[in-house]
């Protein structure tokens, strides 16, 4: 035991004089020595990740893509983690105490990478339990942050300008669950208050804010099982006006376990759609798809001054690697 720390503490001290912490390398090569073929990194560049409809207590493709997302989140120095809601399958939790946190969460994504802050919205399968567990958790976990069912927080780039990311609570929009008992208090959600707060959330970012991101957890279009089904269609009615006016450059979403890309001609918002993170399904496209796959997965958001650059990655047994990339460019 003495020769191994000796030698460790060595190691540690001979990189120190070489001007390098003992674990510079692991950050340089992707963390376990694993890259991700085609994954780009830029320097300066501000970078998150993305993934969604997660909890299903490592099964499917839960772990697989819990091991690829840790590994981008090195190559790419991420700030924060994205969930687009449906974090706990079939019914949320019960509480903060629910074995659910450990199985489906704190025993899946354990690279350290993944101790980062995790941005999280709410889906409609974590309406089936207890809501205030999963808000009620951010006082307990270092990484989990729901503040509240809705709620933005603003970072500031290399640049001097902002990213605002908004997260919206989108369940009480969808009409049909309103006509249902299973969904917790849903029907005690004031979609006015909502609604008034995303206009000033949005509506007064300042000169500063350079880049508008939503999240939610459902589509407003989709070429896959949701493809022309009401609750799509109701949501693309009541946001998709609402979104290009007040210009925001990315909609981020799930529901769906695939992975889409859309933007419909003449509008200001693409939908970038990743529900990959576990069980997938059938995917396909629709008039204004740009990408569309059946595959596990999640994306990654990059931001380099006036570009937004998302990866998307396949991450299973067989292949992980970069299937997609797609850029956002705004006007100086």
């Amino acid at each position: 035991m003495k020769k191994i720390l000796y030698t460790f503490v060595l190691l540690s001290f001979t990189g120190l004089l070489q001007g390098q912490t003992p674990f510079e390398h692991e950050k340089s090569t992707g963390y376990s020595g694993q890259n991700i073929p085609s994954l780009i990194h830029q320097e300066d560049s501000f970078n998150f990740v993305v993934l969604g409809d997660f909890g299903r207590v490592g099964d499917y493709y839960q772990k697989e893509v819990a091991q690829a997302l840790g590994n981008a989140m090195v190559v790419l120095d991420g700030e924060f983690v994205v969930s687009v809601g449906d974090n706990f399958y079939p019914n949320g939790v019960a509480s903060t105490r629910d074995y659910h946190w450990m199985s489906s969460f704190e025993q899946v994504y354990t690279s350290p990478s993944l101790y980062a802050d995790w941005y999280v919205a709410l889906g409609n399968h974590d309406y089936l339990g207890n809501v205030q567990a999963q808000i009620d958790y951010s006082q307990i976990s270092r990484r989990w942050n729901m503040p509240d069912r809705y709620y933005s927080k603003t970072f500031t780039l290399d640049n001097g300008k902002q990213l605002l990311l908004v997260v919206m609570d989108t369940n009480p929009f969808i009409e049909r669950y309103h006509k249902s008992d299973k969904y917790s208090d849903l029907k005690e959600q004031d979609t006015a208050k909502q609604l008034q707060w995303l206009e000033e959330t949005l509506g007064n970012a300042g000169p500063e804010v350079q880049w508008k991101v939503v999240v939610g957890h459902h589509p407003m279009y989709s070429g896959g099982k949701r493809n022309k089904n009401k609750d799509t269609q109701g949501f693309e009615q009541q946001f998709a006006d609402f979104f290009d006016r007040h210009q925001v450059d990315a909609y981020i979403c799930g529901h769906e376990h695939d992975l889409q890309i859309i933007k419909p001609k003449n509008r200001y918002t693409t939908q970038f759609l990743s529900g990959a993170a576990s069980e997938v399904r059938p995917s396909g496209t629709m008039e204004h798809t740009i990408y569309a796959a059946a595959e596990p997965g999640f994306m990654t958001f990059s931001i380099l001054d006036n570009t937004l650059t998302v990866q998307v990655v396949k991450a299973d047994k067989e292949n992980t690697a970069v299937q997609f990339t797609h850029s956002i460019q705004k006007k100086k």
